[in-house]
């Protein structure tokens, strides 16, 4: 298997691209804005170009890299060929299915399509295609270059040998995969979005602030980044996506989202893609300042 395509060249999209390149695969990284698209790859080259001045990769794996991948906005030539196609739109059900029925028109019939999704039924997206024995749920973690996790979700028509070819795959990448079973949420965020709830719950509460709660959980949870501080780096609309999801699913109340959360979404405070968050990151602020806040 040589031949990827990535659809949507956002933070997952390019980081999920930059990864397949690095390691000798073909990438086709199709998106439906080129203004996306050129942003992408200015981000993959500016991610090559820290990691060669930190060492772990050379000038000439840089070149390599961005050789293998191929931007276009253009769907159909963007599958042509694919063995296996990652989807890393928005999370957005609605516009996965819509991408997933489009792919089934579009590939050959023997092509793995994986989804990156991090909350949404594997088995739901893959009942839109004619093979759902194909469909299968392939999370990786932000930053996907450096994060080693990939959650692997077979839905419940999986094949097991398209399962056995993503887990080979996830390794052949330098990651660690993990099976998990086709609930919403998955395991790491069915953790992780409640614990994130519960902290802006905390502050809505009048507990503490941003800074005080994020500082409780780094220095007595040994937490490398505070709940909110990561909430800012998911983006607060994608939590707030993944907490919907859930409640939906689950119909427990433990998974609504706090009001504060949904407010600061509608008031388009999304964290740091919108510049404000828990944390104010407009550009007047001096960089390293915000950079300071992700140590």
């Amino acid at each position: 298997m040589k031949k990827i395509t990535v659809i949507g060249a956002g933070t997952m999209g390019n980081g999920i691209a930059h990864t397949f390149a690095q390691f000798g695969y073909n990438v086709h990284l199709v998106d439906l804005s080129e203004k996306v698209l050129d942003k992408g790859i200015e981000t993959i080259t500016r991610n090559l170009d820290r990691m060669v001045s930190k060492g772990s990769i050379t000038e000439e794996n840089k070149n390599n890299t961005l050789k293998n991948i191929t931007s276009l906005t253009d769907l159909k030539k963007g599958v042509s060929g694919a063995e296996l196609v990652v989807e890393a739109a928005t999370e957005n059900k609605d516009l996965k299915l819509k991408i997933f029925k489009n792919l089934n028109e579009l590939c050959a019939p023997d092509t793995i399509l994986a989804t990156n999704t991090s909350s949404i039924s594997i088995t739901q997206i893959a009942a839109v295609v004619d093979q759902p024995e194909n469909v299968i749920g392939m999370h990786f973690m932000n930053p996907v270059p450096i994060m080693k996790l990939v959650e692997v979700i077979k839905g419940y028509n999986t094949s097991d040998e398209v399962l056995e070819k993503i887990m080979d795959i996830s390794k052949k990448l330098n990651k660690v995969p993990v099976e998990v079973n086709d609930y919403p949420g998955f395991v790491a965020n069915r953790i992780l979005m409640p614990m994130i709830n519960e902290a802006i719950e905390t502050l809505y509460n009048g507990v503490a602030g941003v800074q005080e709660i994020d500082t409780v959980m780094k220095l007595g949870m040994a937490h490398p980044m505070g709940p909110l501080q990561l909430a800012d780096f998911i983006g607060l609309d994608v939590c707030l996506s993944i907490l919907n999801v859930m409640y939906e699913g689950f119909k427990n109340p433990k998974y609504a989202p706090c009001p504060l959360l949904v407010n600061m979404v509608t008031a388009g405070k999304l964290g740091i893609k919108s510049g404000e968050g828990f944390y104010n990151y407009s550009k007047s602020r001096k960089a390293e300042e915000v950079s300071r806040m992700f140590q």
